[in-house]
């Protein structure tokens, strides 16, 4: 979307008009005036529709919580006794100039704005993409992505060569259940998923790559345990020691 910012930068921005584009994640109807919280994937923002601006008074009486927004708004400082402090944007407020709507959504099933773990799990699973909206889920992926970020510099840093291995290969006898893939071209044979590439790992030790990490998917055809899923990441790595 041409000249969008994202709402993160928009403290930058005071006293500019800018244009975001989001989800709406709370409406309060105030009736002169229409407060409602846009949401991206790096914050959000309180919006604010005023009653002299008679075309986006009358979107904003009409919008609801996830439908998607194209806003266009001048950056504004909040008065003193309205500041969040310690909050992302607690110290701005945007003044809509013009609202367009690019997509319509239905009542959802759960708030995204609430915290979902109390959510029946079924309908967090049937409804994935939208439990994957929520703040908790949201930190989860990210944090996720901190730690294996943080992991992967540590071992470039030190000398470790990362190093893919193949998901299809051939069963070994090892303690856990495997899942089996059957071949399309070679008729009643099997591939197995990896429970773990221990084989894969002992064949770069053997082939000179001495420092090698990877962080492995591994899938194991188990009942599910508090500690233990069908499928799940681990890193690997091994320091070959003469």
């Amino acid at each position: 979307m041409k000249n969008r910012i994202y709402i993160k930068d928009l403290k930058n921005k005071i006293g500019e008009e800018v244009i975001i584009a989001g989800w709406v994640d709370i409406r309060r109807d105030q009736g002169k005036m229409v407060f409602f919280d846009m949401r991206d994937m790096t914050g959000k923002v309180q919006a604010i529709a005023l009653p002299n601006r008679i075309e986006v008074m009358k979107i904003a009486k009409e919008i609801r919580p996830e439908w998607v927004l194209k806003i266009k708004g001048i950056v504004n400082k909040r008065p003193e006794k309205n500041v969040k402090a310690g909050v992302l944007n607690g110290d701005v407020e945007l003044e809509v100039t013009s609202v367009e709507i690019l997509n319509k959504a239905e009542t959802t099933p759960f708030q995204i704005n609430e915290n979902s773990i109390g959510i029946n799990e079924d309908i967090r699973m049937k409804y994935k993409y939208l439990d994957l909206r929520t703040e908790r889920m949201q930190k989860n992926i990210r944090m996720r992505d901190k730690i294996i970020t943080f992991f992967r510099k540590y071992m470039h840093d030190n000398g470790f060569i990362e190093i893919e291995t193949p998901i299809l290969m051939k069963g070994t006898p090892e303690g856990s259940r495997e899942y089996v893939v059957p071949s399309r071209l070679f008729n009643g044979q099997f591939y197995v998923l990896p429970q773990s590439p221990q084989q894969f790992k002992q064949l770069c030790m053997v082939a000179g790559f001495e420092k090698y990490f990877q962080i492995a998917r591994c899938m194991r055809d188990e009942d599910t345990r508090g500690d233990r899923q069908p499928e799940f990441t681990q890193p690997i790595y091994r320091n070959y020691v003469y």
